[in-house]
């Protein structure tokens, strides 16, 4: 028998070469991907364009900015929100030429829109570019809903590129606080979850006959007696000047703004339990409890009402930097209207005096209106048009659409339904430009939503009711009237699913939204 003869080098290269191709073949086809099919963008944006690849966000990714003193706090806001969702901080540098890799927020002055930002993703770098720090804000939203709802094998970033921008200047929820008191905390949550669906303001209902919710420290008998109870008869609560101002710091940050509500001449009966004086017969009102309407009104005719009045705008004026301060108006049954048309223009030229533009329910129509204060249509078509007709605009919230605290069907366990049933459906499918003849794009500063708290008394009823509505309000506001439909609606909230879980968000799992419940992350794939 011959020998065996060992093996020469050139096959040994040859079989090391093959392994090498072999292994790198490997690892391409395993390396994870995903797709934007995976993902669900709400609001949708104005332009989106899938690319073929993946950006994979590790603890190695850093963060670029241009070393802009509020870009850096919006990144730094991405951070802490990415550190939440995987426990993962991502590192921070200084953007310098010929970055492409890792995650950057640039300011362009190519991009012309307010709040309107582009969004470019490839295998090797998220690129955010906005004309100011609020747009670079409210792609890091779009970026957040890029990512996995669930982690497994990585925080996958579909490739793509987008370009966003707002439709309506105005998109806003409301909270009233006043017939049920909820915490600084409670206030913040709020918050939280309206930035994650670019809400840019947050109108607070903090007066009504069930209780006074602001601190005014020339009439401190609002709060002292004033803000002692709620509907039913629990204590109440009011927020200091000093938790007022954090809730607008922490509301700024997250680019929205605090609207301060003092409603009036009527549902005003806390107030008239305070101070005597504000009443025609000079006697306090008793405390009230209940959940009727339209029996309470300033009097009208007297000077101390109007002292007062200017005292109470004069001290949340320096406390609130927007440029509204809302005056309510609304169900004032218990005022002669000729009494009501002279005191909203009073009110309506002190607000002014101190530099903020008014905004009222949309009986103060009758009223001489000045054409840059704006009315809020909620009941009556008539005086929306009335109002557009004086030269004001219009912000829509109509009740049979946009009240989030209405039932969301017959069994609803919390909630009213005097306005209708309004399902998830119902508060989607309706366009603010054409609801109301008359009343086009042009007259409509925005929508918003408001959520009346009669029957709420925690923060987990308000989501309740809120979610997943607000999050079609949030669609009608922001996307383009040409990308909004019904069926694609519906399919992209489904999945939001396990996003509203990992927040704890105590959501309506509406029947008609086929809900994707996945318990794993559905969208690393391997290849």
């Amino acid at each position: 028998m011959k020998p065996l003869k060992p093996l020469s080098t050139k096959p040994c290269f040859l079989l090391m070469f093959i392994a090498v191709i072999f292994l790198t073949s490997c690892e391409k086809k395993d390396k994870p991907h995903t797709h934007l099919s995976d993902r669900s963008l709400i609001p949708v944006p104005a332009q989106v364009h899938e690319m073929d690849g993946t950006f994979e966000i590790s603890k190695n990714t850093i963060l670029y900015t241009d070393g802009n003193k509020e870009l850096d706090k919006v990144a730094q806001q991405f951070i802490n929100d990415f550190k939440g969702l995987g426990n993962l901080e991502l590192k921070t540098a200084s953007l310098a030429e010929g970055i492409d890799n890792g995650i950057v927020f640039k300011l362009s002055q190519q991009i012309d829109t307010e709040e309107g930002y582009t969004l470019k993703v490839t295998d090797h770098q998220i690129q955010l570019e906005a004309k100011n720090p609020e747009g670079i804000f409210r792609g890091s939203q779009t970026i957040l809903q890029l990512l996995p709802a669930k982690q497994t094998e990585g925080w996958l970033v579909p490739a793509v590129e987008i370009e966003d921008f707002p439709q309506y200047a105005y998109r806003g929820a409301m909270l009233d606080v006043a017939r049920h008191f909820f915490s600084v905390n409670d206030v913040k949550r709020y918050i939280d979850l309206m930035a994650a669906y670019k809400f840019n303001v947050l109108h607070l209902h903090l007066t009504d006959d069930q209780g006074w919710r602001i601190e005014i420290k020339s009439w401190p008998k609002l709060t002292e007696i004033g803000g002692s109870t709620e509907v039913g008869g629990e204590k109440g609560g009011f927020y200091t000047q000093e938790e007022y101002q954090d809730i607008v710091k922490y509301a700024a940050e997250k680019y929205i703004t605090i609207i301060p509500e003092i409603d009036m001449p009527g549902h005003t009966n806390a107030a008239l339990a305070s101070y005597p004086e504000l009443n025609c017969n000079g006697k306090a009102t008793e405390l009230y409890t209940g959940t009727e309407v339209g029996f309470s009104s300033f009097c009208t005719d007297k000077e101390i009402t109007y002292k007062f009045i200017d005292d109470v705008i004069k001290e949340l004026v320096a406390l609130t930097p927007g440029p509204y301060i809302h005056i309510g108006g609304d169900e004032s049954h218990s005022t002669e209207l000729e009494d009501y048309i002279p005191f909203v223009n009073r009110v309506q030229d002190i607000v002014y005096k101190y530099g903020k533009t008014p905004i009222g329910w949309d009986e103060i129509r009758h009223a001489k209106l000045k054409n840059t204060s704006v009315v809020q249509f909620w009941a009556n078509k008539e005086n929306a048009l009335a109002a557009v007709q004086q030269g004001a605009k219009v912000l829509m919230s109509p009740a049979s659409k946009a009240y989030v605290d209405m039932k969301y069907d017959s069994i609803t366990p919390l909630g009213l339904s005097w306005a209708g049933i309004i399902n998830v459906k119902t508060a989607y499918n309706w366009d603010p430009a054409t609801l109301v003849d008359g009343i086009g794009k042009p007259e409509i500063v925005g929508i918003e939503a408001p959520l009346w708290t009669e029957t709420l008394s925690k923060i987990e009823d308000v989501e309740y009711m809120a979610y997943p509505r607000l999050l079609g309000y949030a669609e009608i506001g922001w996307s383009q009237d040409s990308l909004r439909y019904w069926d694609s609606y519906k399919k992209r909230l489904s999945m939001q699913y396990q996003y509203l879980k990992q927040k704890n968000i105590n959501f309506y799992e509406s029947k008609l939204i086929p809900w994707y419940k996945a318990t794993v992350d559905s969208t690393a794939h391997k290849h």
